[in-house]
């Protein structure tokens, strides 16, 4: 499983690749106060620190404990060249395949799986990716590594609520996604009254806060879900402003 998402992860990061390796790097993306560059610099300053949560737990603790809120836009502000993130990339996926069976990764949020990790990781690739793309007027293909997003979205349920200072809701929710090809994906149970229905890339758009829910093909049915739906998101941390209607 572990090489099958790290497969997924080296393609999801070629794409970017792709659009930043001649791309001006000060060019401002969608994020505020954040170039091409601080996009760059900020996948490869996490990658380093999940490699630092695999090998050496106890650092990463260390971390944590002097880390000051600014931490992740002083990650971004570091210099960084092309040829640092791929290498920054293969190893993290060195990192986590050596992670012994069973054993969790520590990080900012609740410890995770090496394939969560690989998981997370994906997911920003491909968030971080969408900055880049509309920064440089880009439209890219929808691939089945969505999957990986709204996934990640899905089982952040009751993440959401807390981080939004609510209280978790007892009833589940089903959420049924149209993937790129036509494919129907699907989580919670069939019989659930609350329902999230929509194109699978909307979704993905809307849990990394990339999109704002009014430009979306996204639909809620039931309390549950239509209080979900605003707050949804795939990562970890604040819930940030996210985007503006267009």
């Amino acid at each position: 499983m572990i090489h099958e998402l790290l497969a997924d992860l080296r393609d999801e990061s070629r794409v970017l690749d792709d659009l930043v390796a001649g791309a001006d790097w000060s060019r401002p993306t969608p994020a505020p106060g954040w170039t091409i560059a601080h996009q760059v610099a900020h996948l490869r300053w996490t990658d380093r620190v999940a490699v630092l949560a695999a090998r050496d737990p106890a650092a990463f603790a260390e971390l944590l404990r002097t880390a000051t809120p600014d931490l992740v836009d002083r990650g971004a502000a570091e210099p960084v060249t092309l040829a640092d993130w791929r290498a920054g990339r293969e190893e993290l996926a060195g990192a986590l395949t050596a992670v012994p069976p069973g054993t969790r990764v520590p990080w900012f949020g609740p410890p995770m799986s090496p394939t969560s990790m690989a998981t997370a990781r994906l997911m920003e690739t491909w968030a971080h990716g969408q900055d880049v793309a509309d920064a440089l007027g880009a439209v890219r293909e929808p691939t089945r590594r969505l999957r990986h997003v709204a996934h990640l979205a899905v089982r952040a349920f009751g993440f959401a609520f807390l981080v939004n200072g609510l209280p978790v809701p007892p009833e589940p929710v089903r959420v049924e996604l149209t993937g790129p090809g036509g494919e129907p994906w699907a989580w919670g149970p069939e019989d659930a009254g609350d329902r999230i229905t929509g194109p699978a890339l909307d979704f993905c758009l809307l849990a990394t806060r990339r999109r704002h829910r009014d430009d979306l093909a996204v639909t809620a049915v039931g309390p549950v879900a239509t209080a979900w739906l605003p707050i949804a998101q795939a990562f970890a941390g604040p819930p940030g402003p996210g985007r503006e209607s267009s």
